[in-house]
């Protein structure tokens, strides 16, 4: 069976015997992969499926690397000054990491959200002290209404304010391909051969891909995408459909982005929101793995794809965030009958 190889340490200080880190930033990363056990037998699975518990992270996702690791940046190029603004559009889990960010950094941090998001998003960001601006979902991203459009407007009218702009920086790419494509490739001691993982952004899956794929060029690299976002036609013919609402959260876009690298994606499976939502339970019911809806996307695909594999084949899986932000949710058995995902 394989075994993680020794942790990737983070920056740390020393006190004595005890080693602490000097900010909640630097205790980002370095997750664990565990393997699924119930879910591969009942599936009757040979391949190893490892998934990597983003939700670990400080505020609860894989954001917590992209907002960091751009935000540190920002401070080291002159971007970002002393007490200045920063400000971002997000589903919630990046915006949080901003708000804890900013929160441990004395910055102030004015964020924008569509209002299909669950309410414990937007709750922790405000936790953090985070000012939180809810917009519609159901408009085009050019929208003046959108979040993107909104949150574009509030860097304009905020002097010395910092935009992240997620969906359209290079440097979302960039922190996995430096963070989360080499600590994957580390645990596994290089014996991966597929990976899978959501597309919202698309820098998770694109940075980790593309280090991945020059360590080892066979590596399969496995997309999931909601049904109603644009991306699983466009990598198909490239051809932009019509996009339209769905409930899962964190994945899937109904524009492209430049944080997305199509190049090194191989195949991308589409899914319903039923498909992703039961998953998402399982894994907590099965394996005891606490993961959100995103989480319950990928492994359903992991599960799909891994169908046809050889025993020695390991699958590594990226969980994005925690079931923690969807009580009220998927983990609410009213509002899953509500919306019809069961009986």
């Amino acid at each position: 069976m394989l075994q993680s190889s020794k942790e990737i340490e983070p920056k740390r200080g020393k006190l004595k015997d005890k080693f602490y880190c000097n900010t909640i930033t630097e205790a980002v990363g370095n997750t664990p992969l565990v393997k699924l056990r119930k879910m591969t037998g009942e599936n009757e699975i040979k391949a190893n499926i490892l998934v990597k518990l983003e939700f670990m992270s400080p505020t609860g996702s894989v954001k917590d690397r992209m907002a960091v690791f751009i935000l540190n940046q920002a401070i080291a190029k002159g971007e970002l000054k002393p007490g200045a603004t920063i400000v971002e559009g997000t589903s919630g889990n990046t915006g949080a990491a901003v708000a804890m960010f900013a929160a441990a950094n004395d910055y102030k941090a004015i964020l924008t959200i569509p209002d299909k998001m669950s309410q414990e998003k937007i709750d922790s960001m405000k936790a953090f002290g985070a000012e939180v601006h809810v917009c519609p979902t159901a408009v085009p991203a050019e929208s003046p209404e959108s979040y993107y459009e909104v949150a574009k407007k509030i860097h304009q009218e905020t002097p010395g304010s910092f935009y992240i702009g997620q969906y359209f920086s290079l440097d979302n790419i960039q922190a996995h391909y430096e963070l989360t494509g080499p600590e994957i490739w580390k645990q596994t001691e290089g014996k991966i051969d597929v990976l899978v993982g959501g597309i919202g952004t698309g820098g998770t899956i694109s940075g980790s891909a593309r280090y991945l794929k020059e360590q080892n060029p066979n590596i399969k690299v496995i997309a999931a995408d909601p049904v109603g976002s644009i991306f699983y036609q466009y990598h198909k013919d490239q051809t932009l459909i019509e996009p339209h609402t769905y409930y899962v959260e964190g994945i899937g876009e109904d524009m492209m982005c430049p944080s997305i690298d199509m190049s090194v994606i191989d195949e991308i499976y589409q899914v319903t929101d039923k498909e992703s939502f039961l998953a998402t339970r399982d894994l907590t019911r099965k394996e005891g793995i606490f993961a959100g809806g995103s989480s319950g996307t990928a492994v359903h695909v992991a599960l799909k794809y891994a169908a046809g594999l050889d025993v020695d084949q390991t699958v590594v899986v990226i969980l994005p965030d925690s079931g923690l932000k969807y009580i009220s949710k998927i983990f609410n058995d009213d509002w899953m009958r509500e919306k019809g995902f069961i009986d």
